[in-house]
């Protein structure tokens, strides 16, 4: 069954944030007052996974100028590797570019080696390193990629 990428607005705050605390248990998490102040932003896309009508994860991302920033993407973790990721990251950035962006950017924790393996493959790079960026004391990896 092929996974559905459907836009999702601050109604969906709540699942959105459901789904992160589910995507990053134990890591830090966002609420739903948080995601509903991002989806009430300019320049914000939130695109959310689903399979048979269950979802499964999502994007945000947010375009200033010709730059975007992926801010999150979750996935929960009996719906990975199995392509809703890929999918999101793929839609995700084209959004970006409807928007204008020429570029994107992320920041992920380099212990998160499945993601930044997920990152490459979708045609980002390295483009720099925060120390200690995140709550648990691991460095963040910052990426980018040409639109």
């Amino acid at each position: 069954m092929s996974v559905d990428i459907l836009a999702a607005g601050p109604e969906s705050s709540e699942l959105l944030a459901a789904l992160h605390a589910k995507a990053f248990d134990g890591g830090e998490v966002w609420n739903g007052a948080a995601f509903a102040t991002l989806l009430a932003g300019p320049g914000m896309d939130a695109l959310l996974a689903a399979r048979g009508g269950t979802p499964l994860g999502f994007i945000l991302m947010r375009t200033i100028a010709d730059e975007a920033e992926m801010l999150t993407l979750a996935v929960l973790p009996s719906a990975r590797r199995a392509g809703a990721g890929r999918a999101l990251v793929k839609v995700g950035l084209e959004a970006a570019r409807r928007r204008g962006a020429a570029s994107a950017f992320l920041e992920v924790s380099v212990t998160n080696v499945a993601a930044i393996a997920l990152y490459r493959s979708t045609g980002w790079g390295e483009a720099g390193h925060r120390a200690r960026y995140y709550r648990d004391g691991s460095d963040a990896l910052i990426m980018s990629c040409r639109l």
